[in-house]
Order: structure tokens, then sequence, then C-alpha cells
């Protein structure tokens, strides 16, 4: 794959709690230097982006129960509602982990499809954190999203110590969702040639906040 290809697969990412109005200033000059997809913020910086990248094609991603998930249902939906509200194109929602943990599979699925009902047309990804759940657990946790109307189903926060993306659950996780639904792999991806093994193993989408190391590799 080319560069040019590669960057237009990419969510270019900052969403580090120190991150200032000048970060994001640079993350989207960024994104319009290498044409990325997206870039991927913190709620609180969707409007600033979206006026930074005005008269661009670069589409705005934000989070949602980000890191843990742990949000109630209702917290979630508001936090979705007012991210659209500020001109968000994506959202990116991490599920409540430890009710999927709990086998309470029905809590899971009624969060995702109450987010997707505010999103409408917008993009929901789903984050299921792969490197804490079991080999089942992804499989469940994949199926539900499907079920529920992700548009995604991403691999990973970043955030989790046990690790972000691996070829072994983009792979497992295209298997379940087919093509219907995307994979975005996330986490961990800091080289061109991660990037597209990445996108070898069957994700439509790369989140990382090293794309310029990526581009430049």
């Amino acid at each position: 794959m080319t560069k040019e290809e590669v960057a237009k697969l990419i969510d270019h990412t900052l969403l580090k709690p120190e991150a200032t109005y000048d970060d994001i200033k640079k993350l989207c000059e960024e994104a319009k230097k290498y044409n990325f997809y997206a870039v991927c913020i913190n709620p609180s910086f969707v409007k600033m982006a979206k006026e930074f990248l005005k008269d661009t094609n670069i589409k705005i991603a934000t989070v949602i129960g980000f890191p843990l998930g742990a949000d109630s249902i209702n917290a979630k939906v508001y936090e979705a509602k007012d991210a659209i509200l500020n001109e968000a194109d994506e959202i990116d929602m991490v599920i409540n982990i430890g009710a999927l943990k709990s086998k309470d599979y029905a809590y899971v699925y009624e969060e995702i499809r109450a987010i997707k009902s505010v999103a409408k047309e917008k993009v929901l990804k789903v984050i299921i954190e792969a490197p804490v759940l079991t080999y089942e657990e992804k499989i469940i946790a994949c199926s539900i999203s499907k079920a529920a109307g992700a548009d995604f189903v991403k691999t990973s926060t970043g955030f989790s110590k046990q690790g972000g993306a691996t070829v072994e659950d983009v792979k497992l996780m295209k298997a379940i969702v087919g093509d219907d639904v995307g994979v975005k792999a996330a986490g961990g991806i800091r080289t061109f040639e991660k990037a597209v093994e990445m996108i070898n193993a069957g994700a439509n989408r790369i989140g990382a906040s090293s794309s310029v190391r990526i581009m430049e590799d």
C-alpha cells in the first residue's frame, strides 16, 4: 500500500488529558498536511476542531465513556448528544466492560443501541477493549455490537495496561462482524509496517497518535 492509501484510513488521534488548544490545532494541521481520514479527540475539543478543519473533508471523531466505559447509559447518551450537537461526525464509545464480563449481555446491547439511536446516520464505533477480554468475550462483544447497530468494532482505547491492537484480534473481530461492519485497529500502532499489517488482517480504519511517524517511517 502507498502512504497516501494508508493515510486515508487513519484517525489521527490525541486523547491525552493534558492536550492543549495549541496541541489540537497542531493535530488538525497535521491531518490536513497528510490528508488523514479523521481526527479523534476528546469531546470538549470537537467544536474547536470543526473550526480548524472547516473547508476540508476530514471527519471529526470523538470518544464517549472514555477510557473506562463505566459511565451509566444515560451519561453516555448525554455525552453523545452533546458531541453531535457540536457537529462530531463519528462516535467512538467504550462498552461497559464490567457488564460484559458479568454476562449482562442485555445491558451491553442496550447501551450500544441507545447511543446508536442518538447517533443515527453518524458513524458509531464500539470499543470492546480486547486486551482485557477472553477469546469468548471478544466474540460475544463483537456479536452484540453488530446486532445493536454498530458501524465499527474497535480493538482498544490504547489506555489499557494490557496492550493494544493485535493482528490476531483484528482477524477474529473481522471474522465475527463480516463485511457489513468495519474494524478499527487502535493501540500501539506506531510504524507504517504495523499499520499495513493491521489493514491486511482486516482493519478498515487505523487509530493512531503516531500518525505522522507512520507517514514518515
